[in-house]
């Protein structure tokens, strides 16, 4: 099993019914986890909460930004954070419950065998998702299976976002370069590692729909993810990624 010390990093935006929820079970989880909370100033008071939870338990953190700029670069701030602090893993989490937090001490196990272990809910030929709308299931599937065949990158969860990442990995990626949100920026990373030569693994997760506050997807991020396959694609031909 890794050694070390291992960063979970949760984005927020109006999450503050869920932080009481999913911090404390993420905590249980091993003693060498820390939560680094990435909020966007969100109007609920997220960020409030946050600060209050941190003061009291030092293995919690808060990184404030001053708007709401997306997903991917809430997580990119997040890297840079636990990059410059010396975490060994990294982990992208999302505070809604629908990533399991008893799932991370095997994602932290399977890193001892690969550079980036993703919680996968498509892998060996299952389906692990609950209470999702036929749409949104159909969208999330076949938007992985379309970056599949485009990019040839082995990964059957291309556009999951729960995710061990080895510092060494994000140290190597070229982090300034990214410039996807949503969708399209889990694609992005996992491609970057991909094709600097690191190791994907894939395990499997119970995916379930939030039950509280409001999904953060839209067609923006649906629209944003089917061209930037195709951007991603024609960046690595020519040498450009």
């Amino acid at each position: 099993m890794p050694e070390g010390r291992f960063l979970v990093i949760i984005p927020t935006y109006n999450e503050r019914e869920n932080l009481p929820r999913v911090i404390p079970a993420v905590l249980a989880q091993d003693p060498r986890i820390e939560i680094l909370v990435v909020d966007d100033a969100s109007p609920d008071g997220t960020g409030v909460l946050a600060d209050e939870m941190a003061a009291a338990e030092p293995r919690i953190h808060v990184l404030h930004r001053h708007g709401k700029a997306g997903l991917g670069k809430a997580y990119l701030a997040g890297f840079h954070w636990g990059l410059s602090r010396n975490f060994d893993l990294v982990f992208e989490m999302d505070a809604d419950l629908s990533h399991p937090p008893d799932a991370l001490p095997t994602l932290i196990e399977s890193a001892a065998r690969a550079d980036v272990v993703i919680g996968s809910r498509y892998v060996d030929g299952r389906v692990t998702v609950v209470n999702w709308p036929m749409g949104r299931l159909l969208v999330s599937y076949f938007g992985s299976l379309y970056a599949r065949v485009i990019t040839r990158m082995p990964v059957r969860d291309a556009t999951g976002g729960f995710i061990c990442w080895n510092r060494r990995v994000l140290e190597s990626v070229a982090l300034d370069r990214v410039e996807s949100n949503g969708y399209a920026f889990q694609i992005e990373l996992k491609f970057r590692a991909w094709r600097r030569g690191f190791s994907l693994l894939e395990i499997p997760i119970l995916f379930t729909e939030r039950d509280t506050g409001e999904s953060k997807m839209s067609k923006k991020i649906v629209r944003e993810a089917v061209w930037r396959v195709w951007s991603l694609k024609l960046r690595d031909l020519f040498g450009r990624l």
